[in-house]
This record gives C-alpha cells, structure tokens and sequence, in this order.
C-alpha cells in the first residue's frame, strides 16, 4: 500500500497496479474502512479500480489537531491507523443486484458484431453475458455509469473507432474486457447488446445512483413486452 498527496486537498490510496478481483476487493475494504466513520476534515473517499481516493478539507484537518506543516503526514498516520484497524460496520457483505435486459434487435444494435468477434452465435452471447456475476469496479465516466468485471473472455470486444454522438440510456455495452450500462443518454463507442428499463441515475433519489462500487450484478434476460411493462412500471 502507498498513500501518496493528490494535490494539497486530497490523498491517493494505492492498493494494486492491476484490474483483478484481489485488487477489487482490498480496494473495497479499504474504502468501506475509511467511509464507515470519516476521520478528521475527510469529506468524501472515493474508490476506483486500484486505489481509493481521500479528499479533505486542509482547515479541519488543522483544527482537528495536525501541525499546519505536516498535514499530509498527520492524516496520512490516521488513514494507516484506520485501515489497520477498520471499525466493525465496515465488514458488511456486497449486495447483489439483478438488471433486467432486452437483448438484441433495437435495444442491442452490436450484438451481431460482439458474435461475431467471439465466433458464437447471438443467442450463445446472450446465454453467456447473463449466466456470469460481475462485480461493480468503480462508478465513473457520467454518473451512476457502472464499470463491471468478471466479462466471459470470449465475450471481449473492442470499442468502436468512432464513438456514437448518443447512446440510449439504459443500454447495456461491451467495450474490451468490461461490460457496463449507459445511465442516461451520451456520447459513447461500446459496443451495445441490449439495454435495461431500469434507471440507474435518478438525482430526485437519495442516494442517486442505483449501484455503487462493490455490487455484485446479475443480468437477466426479458423480452420486449417485459421491457415496455417495467419501464411503464417505473417510478
């Protein structure tokens, strides 16, 4: 592990160089650690896919006791401390989600093209991409937009060389090793196999966002009239 400065507001937690599962979940530890109960000035920690991210706010760290010459050191100490010994309330277990998806046709433009790369028939795709559990990396890019791991590798795709202008939201896509969903309508180049009724990103909601860092995911496969029933269902 290296803690190093991110600027003069924020420390960077450095648990891995590589996007594996054992990194994933030393990542989530750690951030479930420090988020349980906030240490001194500590506004908001962030996990992404090899380290965890601590903001603060330099003028409480102070108050809360550090020299104002040895900041980083100080709350650097207390991050160590904290993950030495995590509070009890970080050791909760992953949730686990279910996303509905219509696979193919209007809602999955790129199913043939992923087919294709993997040398499997559309439907084969569609048997492997649902009967997997991913886990939610980190949630980035635009907001509520899940990176998942743990994608068949022979579902593997590159993104396309010239990204569309407008993703739907709610579609479900590949790019590389990762699959993930669009949240709300944007500019994207993975490749697209089906999209979920579900939103993922409501700011009216508290929290906002559907998943978060550390979700277990499961997709399941729907059929357009289940589609149009859950999106005239949703709130």
């Amino acid at each position: 592990m290296q803690i190093t400065p991110l600027g003069d507001q924020a420390l960077l937690v450095e648990l891995g160089d590589s996007i594996n599962e054992a990194t994933h979940r030393r990542v989530q530890a750690a951030w479930r650690a420090l988020a349980a109960e906030k240490l001194p000035g500590v506004s908001e920690t962030v996990p992404a896919y090899t380290s965890v991210t601590v903001f603060y706010d330099p003028g409480k760290v102070v108050q809360a006791g550090a020299p104002e010459t040895e900041i980083v050191g100080w709350l650097t100490s207390k991050v160590r401390e904290r993950l030495k010994d995590p509070p009890k309330a970080a050791k909760a277990k992953p949730r686990r989600v279910e996303i509905p998806v219509c696979y193919g046709g209007g809602f999955g433009p790129d199913l043939a093209r992923v087919a294709a790369q993997a040398k499997l028939s559309p439907e084969e795709v569609i048997k492997r991409h649902s009967r997997s559990t991913y886990l939610v990396y980190l949630i980035g890019f635009a907001p509520g937009f899940p990176y998942l791991g743990g994608l068949p590798k022979e579902l593997a795709t590159p993104r396309h060389p010239k990204p569309r202008m407008e993703v739907p939201a709610g579609s479900v896509g590949i790019a590389g090793e990762q699959t993930g969903i669009y949240p709300q309508v944007t500019p994207g180049g993975w490749n697209l196999i089906g999209a979920t009724p579900l939103r993922l990103f409501q700011p009216e909601h508290n929290p906002p966002v559907r998943l978060r860092a550390g979700d277990e995911v499961r997709f399941k496969a729907i059929t357009a009239e289940e589609f149009a029933k859950l999106q005239e269902a949703r709130p």
